[in-house]
C-alpha cells in the first residue's frame, strides 16, 4: 500500500528587526565613552582633557537615541509601560528596564555638570545662544569638582549594569546555542569600545579639534581593545572545537556547512587583525613622521565603527536566520520601510541631530571638565602629554568657533 506523509513546515517572523542592532550599538558606544571620560572626570588628569571632551559628545548624543531604536523595537512602542506594571525580575529586560532610565538620568546629570562652567561663560553673548546658555547654566553658582567625580561614578556603576543585561539577555537564550554561551556578553563590551574609540576619532576629525594626544590615546585604547576581542574569540573558538556538548559545540555544529557563515568568519577575523596591526604601525612609527600618518587614522576610526557595528548585526540578524526546528538556514531580505533600511537611516540620522545640536548650542570645545573655569596651571616636572593636552586645550579655544 501506497502512502504519502505531508511535512508543514510553519513561517516564523524574525523576532529581532534591525531596530535591536541600532539599540545595541547606540548604547555600547555610549557605555564605552562614558568610561574614556572617567580619567578626566574623576582624577581631572588634563591629558585626558580632549578626549574626554568628544567622549562626553559621543555619550550624551548615543544615550538620547538608544532608547529610541529600542522603543521601536517593541513593536508597539507605546506598550514599554507593562515592563513597570507587570515587573518581572526573573526577565533581564525587566530589569533593563529600570537600569536603563537611571542611566540615562545620570548622563544627562554628568553632561550638565561638565558643560555648566562654558555655559556660564558665554551666558552674556547675544543671540539665541547666550539665551540658551543662560537657561541651560541654571545660575552662575560654582561646579564643585567633587559633584562631578561623584555622578561620574554613580553613571559608571549604572553602565556596568547596562553592559552586563543587554549581555545577559541575549546569553540566557537556550534555542540559540549561537546566543548561549558566556563567551557573547564580554565579546559585545569589547566590541563597544572598538567602536567608541573609533567614533572618538572621526570626531576628532570632523570637529575640527584635530588632537594628536586624543589621536594617541584612542589608538591604544584601540590596541587593548581589539586585543581583548582577539582573545575573547580565540577562546570561543577552542572551547567549541574541543567540547563533544555545551552551547559553543552546539553552535559551531549549527554553522559548520554554511558558507556564508564561513565568510563571516573570515572577514572579522580579517578586519580585526588588519585593524589591530595598522594600529601598531602607526604607533611605532617614528615621532616625526607620526603627526602626518595620525592625520589618517580617522579612517581606522570608520573600521572600528564598521566592526562594532557588524559584529552586532551577525549576532542579532545573521543568528535568526539559522533554523531552531529544521535544517539549512533561512533567507531575510531588509526591507525597505521603518522595521529594515529607513529604520538604519533614520536612527543614524536621529544621532546625527542630536551632534549637531550640542555643536550649535554647546561651547563644549571650551569645557574643562570637573567644574575647572580654567586650565589647571602645570608644573615643571609635567609629562610631554600633559603638555600636549593643554595645547590642544588652548588651540581648540582658538579653533573652530562654536556656532552657539
Amino acid at each position: 500500500m501506497n502512502s504519502t506523509i505531508e511535512l508543514l513546515a510553519p513561517r516564523y517572523d524574525i523576532a529581532w528587526y534591525p531596530w535591536a542592532v541600532q539599540y545595541f550599538f547606540m548604547i555600547a558606544v555610549s557605555y564605552a565613552s562614558l568610561w574614556l571620560t572617567a580619567p578626566a572626570l574623576i582624577f581631572g588628569k588634563q591629558a585626558w582633557l580632549p578626549t574626554a571632551r568628544l567622549a562626553l559628545i559621543a555619550c550624551i548624543s548615543t544615550t538620547l537615541v538608544a532608547p529610541v531604536a529600542l522603543l521601536a523595537d517593541l513593536h508597539q512602542p507605546l506598550r514599554f509601560w507593562h515592563f513597570y506594571a507587570y515587573a518581572n525580575t526573573h526577565s533581564w529586560m525587566s530589569i533593563g528596564s529600570v537600569v536603563l532610565p537611571l542611566y540615562l538620568i545620570s548622563i544627562l546629570g554628568l553632561a550638565w555638570l561638565a558643560w555648566r562652567p562654558a555655559l556660564q561663560a558665554q551666558r552674556n553673548t547675544a543671540g539665541i545662544g547666550g539665551f540658551i546658555a543662560k537657561w541651560l547654566s541654571m545660575g552662575s553658582g560654582s561646579t564643585p569638582r567633587a559633584l562631578v567625580a561623584v555622578v561620574c561614578l554613580a553613571a559608571l556603576l549604572l553602565s556596568s549594569g547596562i553592559m552586563f543585561y543587554t549581555g545577559a539577555e541575549l546569553a540566557i537564550v537556550k534555542a540559540r546555542p549561537l546566543w548561549n554561551t558566556i563567551w557573547l556578553p564580554p565579546m559585545l563590551v569589547a566590541t563597544g569600545f572598538i567602536a567608541a574609540a573609533g567614533l572618538l576619532l572621526v570626531l576628532n576629525r570632523v570637529s575640527g579639534l584635530c588632537s594628536q594626544t586624543a589621536i594617541r590615546q584612542m589608538l591604544y585604547v584601540l590596541l587593548v581593545a581589539c586585543g581583548v576581542a582577539g582573545l575573547i574569540a580565540f577562546s570561543w573558538f577552542l572551547d567549541g572545537i574541543n567540547a563533544h556538548v555545551g552551547s559553543v559545540a552546539a553552535a559551531l555544529e549549527s554553522v559548520r556547512y554554511s558558507p556564508s557563515w564561513r565568510n563571516t568568519a573570515l572577514w572579522g577575523g580579517i578586519t580585526g587583525i588588519g585593524l589591530f596591526a595598522a594600529v601598531i604601525v602607526l604607533l611605532t612609527r617614528s615621532p616625526k613622521r607620526q603627526p602626518t600618518l595620525f592625520a589618517w587614522a580617522w579612517l581606522l576610526g570608520l573600521v572600528a565603527i564598521h566592526m562594532g557595528w557588524m559584529f552586532r548585526w551577525v549576532v542579532l540578524m545573521d543568528v535568526q536566520h539559522v533554523a531552531r526546528n529544521s535544517a539549512g538556514f533561512h533567507h531575510y531580505g531588509i526591507p525597505a520601510g521603518s522595521s529594515g533600511i529607513l529604520g538604519i537611516v533614520g536612527t543614524f540620522g536621529l544621532w546625527l541631530a542630536a551632534i549637531l545640536l550640542i555643536e550649535l548650542f554647546i561651547p563644549w570645545r571650551q569645557a574643562q571638565q570637573g567644574g575647572v573655569s580654567t586650565p589647571t596651571p602645570l608644573d615643571a616636572n609635567a609629562s610631554s602629554d600633559s603638555l600636549a593636552a593643554t595645547s590642544d586645550s588652548l588651540n581648540a579655544k582658538q579653533g573652530a568657533p562654536n556656532h552657539g
